[in-house]
């Protein structure tokens, strides 16, 4: 239990070892999606190599946890953001016309302003400048964003004249990914390990 302690800040008066290791296979399963969907949103730009794509995704979603985990010491699973990728497909470069390669380039000098921003505090005093309200909105606004992509994509939901959206095919191919993510998700919470899933 000390290495726990020492390694990830695990305090057994909180939390059983349990709890995490289900907290985490959930946390797992509802991020695993984005291992089909990214690939396929950057699919849609010519040139961009989808293999590339899927390994950057993993290397990137491994990385950020180890550093929550090992260095934060915080129980957060992160991963490559969806709405910064759809933007930077469906705007950037097809709205606007810009090369993918230029786009990454204007992602890098993004990064590099967004940490210096972060060290010298100038990104707190502009997210403690946002009503908390406003806050929670966007924040579900994103959500629900990035949820239509993904189950646009997976084909779970699909184009209709007459209503917009119906269910597509769940039964197979991309689908079965993300529909068996959010059905463990459910019966977690179900089974009273809400906290860790959201």
């Amino acid at each position: 239990m000390n290495k726990l302690t020492k390694l990830f800040g695990f305090n057994p008066n909180e939390t059983t070892v349990r709890t995490e290791i289900v907290a985490g296979i959930t946390i797992f399963l509802t991020m695993s999606y984005i291992l089909a969907v990214n690939p396929a949103i950057f699919g849609e730009l010519e040139g961009m190599p989808g293999g590339a794509v899927f390994t950057y995704t993993a290397l990137a979603a491994i990385v950020g946890t180890m550093c929550m985990a090992f260095w934060g010491k915080l129980p957060f699973g992160l991963a490559p953001g969806m709405g910064l990728n759809a933007f930077f497909v469906y705007t950037v470069c097809m709205g606007m016309g810009y090369s993918w390669q230029f786009a990454l380039t204007a992602v890098l000098i993004e990064g590099i302003l967004f940490i210096i921003m972060t060290v010298t505090n100038i990104r707190e005093s502009i997210v403690n400048a946002i009503p908390i309200n406003l806050r929670y909105a966007i924040g579900g606004g994103i959500g629900l964003f990035i949820a239509f992509i993904g189950l646009q994509n997976s084909g779970i939901i699909v184009n209709n004249d007459a209503t917009l959206v119906s269910l597509g095919d769940i039964t197979h191919g991309p689908a079965l990914l993300p529909s068996s993510a959010c059905s463990s998700q459910a019966s977690f919470t179900q089974k009273t390990y809400a906290e860790p899933c959201f």
